[in-house]
């Protein structure tokens, strides 16, 4: 019997010191997950920086709508990527967590020591739970705020479309009315020619071939001498009957031009280059000053006062550049121009 008891004691005391090899194992490995969890939650700090930090690039290149799309579609890739990887850890660590409570659970009664470590790596697993729990909170909000910029862009395309279409649409309007306006102008333009031919037909017949009456252009030019004495503004009784045949053949010509062609007939006068002496001070004045005795005759007739112009060109708008009195005697004048207001 005391062999027996000795032997058993002597075996149980052989078991004892791989036992506490074993505990001493199982501890290190403890400190080992520790250590990895330690590492694994630095590593969530940085991705969660790394998150943040895209988040703010993401809302600094919101104006660039182009670019947006591609850059959205590769951030989701990445970002589904990583909570891929964030559930992949999350779930390794729950698992290890489990693993590591049956160990705990196994070896309760090993040691107070051993229980404490037991309980600060159940907390770091949970703390490491609540950054997976945060990590995942941010991705959703990563996600929704993607849904929103899809959403702005959509509503972004729309509106694009949408200013396209009217554009089109307004300048398929501005080049409508821009021919009819055309048109319109041209057909005005033809009908002034028309009156203007009908009106100097009916002058020339009225005032017939007469030297100091001629046709330039589309003006009739009267030489000064037939209203006017020399550097006077006075009209002569020879000009008032001239004028007097001019103004019955405005008087028909009004009535029969349509009232919306607003056709004027300016009176234009012209002197000679030769400085002025006398009541006028300039060339200016005494040219200005026919033109106007001119207007104001016809006027007093019944030429309606909106349908005349007067205007003074003094000696800058010459027929003949020579120094000589048939020169200076040509640009002397008066001229008569239908046209438009």
């Amino acid at each position: 019997m005391a062999l027996a008891r000795g032997r058993r004691q002597e075996t149980g005391f052989n078991y004892w010191p791989g036992f506490v090899d074993a505990l001493s194992t199982l501890i290190l490995g403890i400190v080992f997950l520790l250590s990895v969890f330690l590492v694994v939650q630095f590593f969530l700090s940085q991705e969660v920086t790394g998150k943040d930090k895209a988040l703010q690039e993401l809302n600094a290149r919101i104006a660039q709508l182009n670019d947006l799309l591609s850059l959205e579609k590769l951030g989701k890739l990445n970002i589904e990527e990583q909570l891929s990887q964030v559930r992949a850890g999350l779930s390794a660590a729950q698992s290890e967590r489990d693993r590591v409570k049956g160990l705990y659970d196994g070896l309760a009664g090993a040691g107070s020591d051993a229980a404490g470590r037991a309980g600060e790596l159940g907390k770091a697993l949970d703390s490491e739970k609540q950054l997976s729990a945060r990590a995942l909170a941010q991705v959703e909000v990563l996600n929704q705020q993607i849904s929103a910029l899809r959403r702005q862009l959509a509503a972004l395309e729309e509106a694009l479309e949408a200013t396209e279409k009217r554009d089109k649409e307004s300048q398929g309007r501005i080049a409508d009315l821009g021919q009819r306006l055309n048109l319109a102008l041209a057909q005005r333009v033809q009908e002034l020619s028309r009156y203007r031919s009908e009106f100097f037909g009916r002058l020339r017949a009225i005032l017939g071939d007469r030297p100091d009456i001629r046709i330039v252009g589309d003006r009739f030019v009267f030489q000064s001498e037939v209203f006017f004495d020399t550097g006077q503004a006075l009209l002569l009784p020879e000009g008032r009957a001239e004028l007097d045949k001019l103004a019955s053949a405005l008087t028909e010509l009004d009535k029969k031009i349509p009232s919306e062609i607003p056709w004027v007939l300016r009176v234009d006068g012209h002197t000679d280059r030769r400085p002025i002496t006398g009541a006028f001070k300039s060339n200016w004045e005494l040219s200005s000053a026919r033109a106007i005795s001119v207007v104001q005759y016809l006027v007093s007739l019944g030429v309606p006062a909106q349908r005349l112009v007067a205007a003074g060109f003094a000696e800058f708008q010459p027929l003949d550049t020579a120094n000589t009195e048939d020169a200076y005697r040509r640009n002397r004048r008066i001229e008569l121009k239908l046209t438009e207001r």
